[in-house]
């Protein structure tokens, strides 16, 4: 059977398809010169089930601007609905990955000392009811009190490939912070050399002989006299890294007692992954996930004033 009949075989199984933008205009505007087919209600019909795409994240947003350069994306199919588990969402799932947005207090998976319900142990158990022979595995990992998205691997195969071409591969991994105090400048980049003691803290220098470079860019979003809300977009991505620098700073990460910390106003770390792009390790195509900034965090913190 030729290939191309099969979208019109089987139902739901519709393409995408993809739209570069030429000029700044507004979503809406765009939209319907580019699907004459289509009228306003039925473009406001793809965008809130989630079928409309911009660089490969979801807008709802009829009147959101748009660049010259830009690619939109018309699903083909209303977004999957997620998978919610006491302390994680799935958000996606393929043969290869699964990806998740992980709530704090949750460990990512289980060490010598402590052996709590993880991230690990309920994927395993998930993918294990489908087939007893399935297994996952870790490709990074988030600390216990930090949110947000990571992801796990459906095979050792597929692990390595990522963890290997990590860097090639990952073109973006945003994290939110909120920390004590404003940081001036507001905008920056922390680079210094990071090293674990025995005890397991993570200490930062600037010698090179004295641990493995860590990179760390950071932008002020919103702020009070008291705090801020960091956007942290990661060169390299070692243990405790955004801890550290924002320690080197002198404006911890709120409920960050281990490094610094003096307050604790949302009862947790103030850290969430909120942005993990990158490319399939086996199809080679561009991924994008996005996890909610906890409401807790913006209940801290109010826009500043232009």
């Amino acid at each position: 059977m030729d290939n191309t009949d099969q979208p019109r075989k089987q139902r739901g199984q519709r393409t995408n398809a993809a739209l570069t933008v030429s000029e700044p205009t507004e979503l809406m505007t765009f939209l319907i010169a580019q699907l004459p087919h289509k009228n306003r209600n039925n473009i406001k019909s793809l965008l809130s089930n989630k079928q409309i795409l911009i660089d490969g994240k979801v807008y709802t947003q009829f009147n959101h601007p748009l660049r010259a350069g830009q690619v939109v994306t018309v699903a083909g199919s209303r977004a999957p609905e997620t998978t919610q588990y006491r302390g994680l969402t799935i958000m996606h799932e393929d043969v290869h990955i699964i990806v998740i947005n992980k709530q704090a207090g949750l460990l990512s998976m289980a060490t010598n000392k402590e052996r709590d319900r993880t991230a690990y142990g309920i994927l395993s158990e998930y993918v294990k009811k489908q087939n007893p022979n399935n297994k996952i595995f870790i490709i990074h990992r988030l600390d216990r009190e930090t949110s947000g998205v990571m992801m796990f691997a459906k095979s050792e195969h597929v692990q390595r490939l990522m963890q290997e071409s990590w860097n090639a591969t990952t073109k973006e991994r945003t994290y939110i912070a909120l920390v004590e105090g404003v940081p001036n400048p507001e905008q920056g980049t922390l680079t210094s050399y990071l090293h674990e003691s025995k005890a397991l803290i993570v200490y930062s220098s600037q010698n090179p002989d004295n641990g493995q470079l860590s990179i760390t860019n950071y932008t002020v979003l919103k702020a009070t006299d008291d705090y801020a809300l960091l956007k942290l977009e990661l060169e390299t991505g070692r243990k405790n890294q955004i801890r550290v620098h924002m320690q080197d700073i002198n404006h911890p990460i709120a409920g960050d007692v281990k490094y610094g910390a003096k307050t604790n106003p949302i009862g947790r770390l103030g850290l969430h992954a909120e942005v993990l792009a990158f490319e399939h390790p086996i199809t080679g195509e561009s991924m994008r996930f996005d996890a909610p900034v906890p409401k807790s965090f913006l209940s801290v913190v109010k826009e500043r004033e232009e």
